[in-house]
């Protein structure tokens, strides 16, 4: 999406005059034609209420005013662009067909703009706007294509009208763009910003949260899964290795292991895709709940109307894509929104009267799904530049592990910070010398006998802090007697550690939260 809006700065276009726009003899075809619309020999008034590009030609819809007052509203199509506002008289020669006799834009604010009043919008003003049509020009020789676009600006004292602006590049119509002015003829787009991303993945993440349910509920329910005529053997080969691929807490104890179970975690089975891997050669938590998702669909009643609710549930496949589309709904500039709280709470989906057990578990299955993609949407909400300018990446995901007979979510997230590349432009640094890196380690897990934990730890330049939380009062007693222990461990292992500390409860939250603060401030 960034590329597409870091185009070249706008050729200088036609200055508009202070003659309204004539285009009479411009003929309009109705989609569905209508006999006596129009009376012969007479004329009537019609204003366009919306207008919309259909490859090489625009529907519109058309507010009819007859000469008695009777008003009714039409579709057709047109060659040209007729900007949303724009009043026309008409006749209609034919039953599918209105003539234009005269296009005039009665009112500035519904007027097509050709050039930028600069004493209204001062030179820097940021435009905002959605591309409403875009029309490849007719080529001059020797001259550069170029590309016309109305665009209906959704700020400043303009907000409303339509511009009409020319371009080296096509521009997607619906997109969003955001341009600078430079001056009566000029224009400079810029990217959309990172808090507008964040903004368009946050509306997607609250979706998803709602529909969102904990892993153990469902993976309780396929451990205890009994035979029937209703689970196919294709259906047992599914559960089977989705409960496979669990790890148990002794692979999560080794570094090889661990690092399998992250890269299994479903998190990036997109990036796989993209990359042209086959996610079926190895586990994948979100590929085999898709899978799953897949075989229990067949069996699905007729009337019931889970398919749609897996069809909402189950955007993984197109998850890059469908957060780009997001971009082009916004229509207008927020403030960053606050992260959403790690971790994710508990949600346990309970059977629903007259819901048979295939549609529960197709109802469970789905609603996991959707919570892994809560974890991957609120890792692209929390990445981008912080506020000093340092690049914040997140990777935020959920590892049901089994303990014993128990399965147990763990949750995780990774942060890592890193300087500019030029922090200090006039700094001598050897050119060979790494940036500098600031990495967060947070764990979320409840366990039996101990309870709920939360353990958030950072690490910079081989330094390590760590703070715990613990829910249960003995508990934290307990961690906290076995802290020196933990020290002399860490030290072992060659690491400088800072404070260890463990406390009662949980970690705070709010606005200058452990995502804005750091603990420790190693760099002081």
């Amino acid at each position: 999406m960034t590329g597409e809006m870091n185009i070249l700065p706008l050729p200088p276009s036609t200055p508009v005059t202070s003659r309204p726009l004539v285009v009479s003899g411009e003929l309009l075809k109705l989609l569905t034609p209508m006999e006596g619309l129009i009376s012969a020999g007479q004329t009537a008034r019609a204003e366009v209420l919306s207008l919309k590009q259909a490859d090489q030609t625009f529907q519109l819809l058309l507010k009819v005013t007859l000469d008695n007052g009777r008003q009714t509203t039409v579709q057709a199509t047109s060659t040209q662009p007729l900007p949303q506002g724009t009043s026309l008289a008409i006749t209609q020669p034919s039953a599918g067909n209105l003539a234009v006799t005269v296009q005039q834009a009665i009112a500035s604010s519904v007027a097509t703009l050709t050039r930028i009043d600069t004493a209204q919008l001062p030179v820097g003003t940021l435009l905002q706007g959605k591309v409403l049509t875009s029309q490849v020009m007719p080529q001059v020789p020797g001259q550069p294509m170029v590309f016309r676009s109305m665009v209906s600006l959704l700020n400043t004292a303009l907000s409303g009208s339509t511009l009409s602006i020319d371009s080296p590049t096509p521009l997607r119509i619906g997109t969003l763009l955001s341009a600078l002015v430079q001056d009566t003829q000029t224009l400079t787009f810029v990217p959309l910003s990172s808090r507008q991303e964040q903004l368009a993945v946050t509306q997607q993440l609250v979706s998803q949260q709602s529909r969102q349910g904990s892993l153990d509920g469902l993976l309780k329910v396929l451990q205890n899964l009994p035979p029937s005529d209703q689970s196919s053997s294709a259906l047992r080969a599914a559960v089977d290795k989705l409960l496979a691929g669990l790890p148990d807490v002794q692979q999560l104890s080794t570094p090889k292991g661990l690092a399998q179970a992250l890269a299994n975690s479903g998190l990036f089975l997109e990036a796989k895709l993209l990359t042209g891997q086959n996610p079926t050669l190895t586990p994948d938590m979100k590929g085999d709940l898709l899978k799953l998702i897949a075989q229990l669909t067949p069996g699905l009643p007729a009337n019931t109307n889970l398919h749609a609710i897996i069809a909402a549930n189950t955007l993984a496949q197109a998850l890059p894509g469908f957060v780009r589309s997001a971009l082009g709904m916004l229509g207008q500039v927020s403030a960053k929104p606050l992260p959403i709280s790690f971790p994710l709470p508990e949600r346990v989906l309970q059977h629903q009267d007259g819901e048979g057990d295939l549609e529960h578990l197709l109802r469970l299955a789905a609603a996991a799904v959707s919570r892994l993609q809560s974890h991957q949407l609120s890792s692209l909400e929390q990445t981008g530049l912080t506020n000093d300018g340092r690049l914040l990446s997140t990777w935020q995901l959920e590892i049901p592990m089994r303990n014993l007979q128990d399965i147990v979510p763990l949750q995780v997230k990774f942060q890592r910070e890193e300087a500019p590349e030029k922090e200090h432009p006039h700094d001598r640094r050897d050119e060979h010398e790494p940036r500098q890196q600031l990495w967060r380690v947070e764990l979320a897990f409840d366990m039996e006998p101990l309870g709920p934990l939360q353990i958030q730890a950072q690490l910079i330049r081989g330094s390590l802090s760590s703070q715990l939380w613990a829910e249960r009062p003995y508990t934290a007693s307990l961690i906290e007697s076995n802290l020196a222990g933990l020290r002399e461990r860490l030290l072992a292992s060659g690491l400088n550690v800072g404070d260890l500390d463990c406390h009662l409860g949980t970690p705070p939250q709010g606005p200058q939260t452990r995502l804005e603060q750091r603990w420790v401030d190693e760099t002081a």
